[in-house]
């Protein structure tokens, strides 16, 4: 039935599942993706959107390096918005409404649309391992599937349980089964597993909804888009609203809490701090009176709406009469009840930066299995996992991001590096270089690297190679350019800035606080650069933060580059900490467990301090 053998077998098709397979089958490799259910690929297990704060950023990444999402939620979306525009380009986050059913199929037939792509239904049961190295899966049905590498991308099916009031039931996913056998095989090998817990809202009929009496959230006047590829801009979007939880909504939600799993002891596991239930949110929150609900619809053509803020586990006759006590949801109709989900995962520091485990070499770990929330996270860790499992069986470089590059190598750090009790999702806070890491420059840092490895085509580069060189035009043009004090201080005076007497360079005016490109266009000599360069919007808006923000920037590469210097301190693989008495206890155990590549990679280890990096970089010379 099979190929004699793959070079990458992927299991699982969600997020992290796709974006493994297209990479590595686009790279050149043989790939076989098996999941349990080939109508559910790149489906969207819980809200229908992708990116905001921070995850815009790594899907614009991921589409930088050559990955599918950004162009997969281009080509489904719904509704765009620009997050945080009113504060700086480091905090602007791109987020899509998406369809649901169209992302899922977009999904399936860009991958179909990939030539080195195989596909098998059928539930994974375990692998094949010889001598410490992956060679293949087996199936329930007793198949073994060789290859060179396996990444495992299971998402929430490792033995998942799903839990509804005081009623459980074996699951992945609403409506679909668990997956058995991995975990107890890995465990046989010395991995260490956990569980966490993952939430939902319930679905409802929006046919029932009064959108009167909730308040319209319309997308951007002037929507963009994620991919740096040419998709299409949305001519026309759908509005989500807005309404809100009450006192009487919460008293009849805490009447259900002694039948919720949460709070009864039955889900023991850590759910996402940042995505917490609606009890949980009551509970933790007892001072508030009220909560935001965002009501999205699930597509174009269905009736179907998600209930963003009120993810819960209580018992759905709970569920149904507090929703029914939400302005505007007076005479909602459920199509399902929210649910609680726990499921296996790995501890992310088993990992190399790679994505490959270190117990057994050519296996690659990617998504919730390695305890993280969201899409985004689970798209990025796939592209990499992908990327670096064709790379390793070529024989080439291994493919890995600093910090200082992407958010994708602040997330992968962080999981190998700190590990992770609770579900992690990423935040423009947990990035150090986050001026350097913006939305608008993502092909910039990136799209080189992944031209490099084989993975973004050339029409890729060029498109971002022009881009740079008419924004580097652009910003010389402010550079060099006098403008009077007659041009410039009507300008000056409408945002309260001081006025000039006497002509100096546009770069120096336009550098001032709430001046904006928009004020700077009406300089005749600016828009007669603009018409006559075919200056774009993307280009307007990468000009802008270079000029304003030229300062911030310049100091924040000055601080990676002293970063650096310490990446490129290597420590000894399998150095041995114990002799080093000088250490302290905590550091000694948590520097063997992770075994750390380099001293800038130890010194990000929570319980390792500087004394102890003091004492690493004396025995090393250094």
């Amino acid at each position: 039935m099979f190929d004699k053998e793959y070079d990458v077998i992927v299991v699982g098709a969600g997020h992290a599942g796709c974006e493994a397979a297209a990479a590595a089958a686009n790279m050149g490799s043989k790939v076989l993706l098996v999941t349990m259910n080939l109508q559910t690929i790149g489906q969207m297990s819980c809200n229908p959107a992708m990116g905001g704060i921070a995850k815009g950023q790594i899907v614009r990444e991921i589409d930088a390096l050559g990955g599918y999402s950004g162009i997969i939620s281009d080509k489904s979306a719904i509704q765009f918005k620009m997050l945080n525009k009113s504060k700086g380009p480091a905090m602007w986050s791109p987020r899509t409404q998406n369809d649901r059913m169209r992302f899922a199929e977009e999904w399936r037939l860009a991958l179909e649309d990939t030539p080195n792509v195989d596909f098998y239904q059928e539930m994974v049961s375990g692998l094949l391992v010889e001598n410490n190295r992956a060679v293949g899966v087996t199936t329930s049905l007793g198949i073994d599937i060789r290859s060179k590498s396996v990444v495992l991308t299971n998402g929430t099916f490792l033995n998942g349980l799903i839990h509804i009031g005081d009623k459980q039931f074996g699951g992945g996913r609403a409506g679909e089964k668990a997956a058995t056998g991995i975990t107890e095989q890995l465990l046989t090998f010395g991995f260490e597993s956990g569980r966490m817990k993952t939430g939902t809202p319930p679905r409802v009929d929006g046919r029932s909804l009064d959108y009167s009496k909730m308040i319209p959230q319309p997308g951007d006047a002037i929507p963009e888009k994620f991919s740096y590829s040419p998709t299409k801009v949305l001519a026309h979007q759908r509005d989500c609203h807005m309404t809100h939880t009450s006192e009487l909504v919460h008293d009849l939600l805490r009447e259900g809490f002694d039948r919720s799993p949460m709070f009864n002891g039955r889900i023991k596991s850590l759910g996402p701090r940042y995505c917490p239930s609606i009890e949980d949110k009551i509970n933790r929150f007892a001072d508030k009176n009220s909560h935001q609900l965002f009501v999205e619809p699930e597509g174009w053509d269905t009736v179907e709406v998600y209930v963003n803020g009120f993810s819960t586990s209580l018992p759905e006759d709970v569920q149904f009469k507090a929703l029914r006590s939400v302005v505007g949801f007076e005479n909602v109709k459920f199509f399902r009840p929210g649910y609680a989900i726990e499921y296996d995962y790995f501890p992310p520091t088993q990992l190399k930066h790679t994505l490959e485990t270190k117990l057994v070499s050519n296996l690659y770990f990617a998504g919730q299995i390695n305890g993280t929330t969201g899409y985004e996270e689970a798209a990025s860790q796939g592209l990499m996992a992908g990327i670096n499992a064709h790379l390793k069986i070529n024989e080439k470089e291994d493919f890995i991001l600093q910090r200082d590059e992407a958010y994708i190598g602040v997330l992968i750090d962080d999981l190998i590096t700190k590990g992770t009790e609770e579900p992690y999702r990423m935040f423009t806070s947990r990035a150090e270089y986050r001026t350097l890491l913006r939305q608008d420059n993502a092909d910039l840092r990136l799209t080189p690297k992944g031209f490099e490895i084989g993975l973004a085509k050339e029409d890729r580069l060029k498109r971002m190679e022009e881009k740079l060189e008419k924004s580097e035009k652009f910003v010389q043009f402010f550079k060099d350019t006098s403008v009077l004090p007659d041009q410039i201080n009507p300008i000056l005076e409408s945002v309260n800035s001081a006025l000039v007497s006497q002509s100096d360079k546009m770069f120096k005016s336009f550098s001032r606080p709430n001046v904006t490109m928009d004020h700077m266009l009406t300089l005749d000599a600016v828009a007669n650069f603009v018409e006559e360069n075919d200056i774009d919007r993307e280009v307007l808006e990468q000009a802008e933060v270079q000029v304003k923000y030229s300062g911030y920037i310049a100091k924040e590469k000055n601080n990676a580059d002293k970063l650096h210097r310490l990446e490129n301190v290597k420590i000894p693989a399998g150095f041995d900490y114990t002799k080093l008495k000088s250490l302290s206890t905590e550091a000694r155990q948590k520097l063997t467990n992770i075994q750390p590549v380099t001293i800038s990679q130890a010194s990000r280890i929570s319980g390792v301090s500087p004394s102890d990096i003091s004492v690493l970089l004396v025995f090393l010379g250094r």
